[in-house]
């Protein structure tokens, strides 16, 4: 008699395991389902529609329409500096209908995030920021916002990707974006991406037109960062040395005489009159390669450099200049506050 009790390929294909299957789906489903439900109920209430321009609209008066999540109880709101652009009425409106007025803390478009305060509003529910540093490729996120103007909408998904990098309205690359497949539609910018664990790792910013299941958020590290430097200054502190350039290819016979490995570099457009950059001596056409240690291969690794870190510290710079390497010293100012 055959024994397929010790037989592994027949126990794979054993009656009982194909029975139990269909109960098995069932329970990873419900597992699936009740995660994203949880996450819906916790955070959830602390999500809130943004609402700007006049209360009655005229064709020359309009409006925008985004999401925020509130992260303290006293009316602390994250949302996109897009959502709020320079209108200066702004509302509030919570799950259960409730109204507010709100005012603007502070604006980062090179971030595009935004930090409100609801006005008289107390002991509201909030969300917790987590590590975005935590997150994996494939793990599951909720995103909750009022696409399209309809509130309280819930839509999951994965993490597609990390540490992508997308453009600011400002011009500026916005570093460690989390890419995800969550549905997302206009209306949804500003609201949280949330964690299987009910914590907010991302604001969400941006879609792609005409691309399906490509979304990305602002991840919720750099939302703490941008959060602090707004409540301590009031805007975020920024190096600033009065250049314009673009990313340029070196010549390869002037990286060899010149000694450097750079295939790229930052090409000086225009320098501003009395800055940090024309006290040194730098000249349009100057190309930078190396500032305070870091190699400079394009305009974005420059702008990445000038971090509050070098605010009104003397930095050593490599420039090629008609092909030849020249060390300038460089001491950077505080960038001016967007307004």
């Amino acid at each position: 008699m055959l024994d397929i009790t010790s037989n592994n390929a027949g126990d794979a294909l054993s009656p009982r395991t194909t029975e139990a299957t269909p109960a098995d789906d069932r329970a990873l489903l419900d597992a699936y389902s009740n995660a994203v439900i949880d996450v819906t109920e916790r955070i959830g209430p602390a999500v809130v529609r943004v609402e700007t321009g006049p209360k009655v609209r005229t064709p020359r008066e309009r409006g925008g329409l985004g999401s925020g999540i509130v992260i303290s109880p006293d009316g602390f709101v994250l949302t996109n500096s897009h959502v709020v652009g320079s209108s200066k009425e702004i509302r509030l409106r919570d799950t259960e209908g409730f109204v507010t007025d709100a005012h603007v803390l502070g604006v980062d478009p090179d971030t595009d995030l935004a930090l409100l305060r609801a006005d008289g509003a107390r002991d509201l529910p909030y969300a917790s920021l987590g590590d975005s540093k935590q997150l994996r490729r494939g793990q599951l996120v909720v995103a909750i916002g009022n696409p399209l103007g309809f509130e309280s909408t819930v839509t999951a998904g994965v993490v597609s990707a990390l540490g992508r990098s997308i453009r600011s309205v400002s011009g500026r690359t916005i570093e460690d974006v989390i890419q995800t497949d969550a549905a997302l539609n206009p209306g949804n910018s500003g609201g949280p991406l949330v964690s299987s664990n009910s914590q907010v790792i991302g604001i969400n910013t941006a879609i792609i037109n005409g691309a399906q299941g490509i979304c990305f958020a602002v991840a919720s590290n750099t939302a703490q960062f941008v959060l602090s430097e707004i409540i301590r200054h009031g805007y975020v502190r920024r190096a600033f040395i009065g250049v314009a350039g673009q990313t340029a290819p070196i010549p390869r016979r002037h990286a060899v005489l010149a000694g450097v490995e750079n295939k790229m570099g930052a090409l000086l457009a225009q320098i501003e009159p009395d800055s940090p950059a024309s006290k040194a001596g730098l000249l349009p056409g100057d190309v930078v390669i190396k500032l305070d240690g870091i190699d400079i291969n394009g305009v974005d690794d420059l702008i990445r450099a000038l971090d509050r870190d070098r605010i009104d510290r003397t930095l050593a710079m490599d420039v090629l200049r008609l092909g030849r390497l020249r060390a300038i010293d460089i001491h950077p100012i505080e960038r001016k506050p967007a307004r």
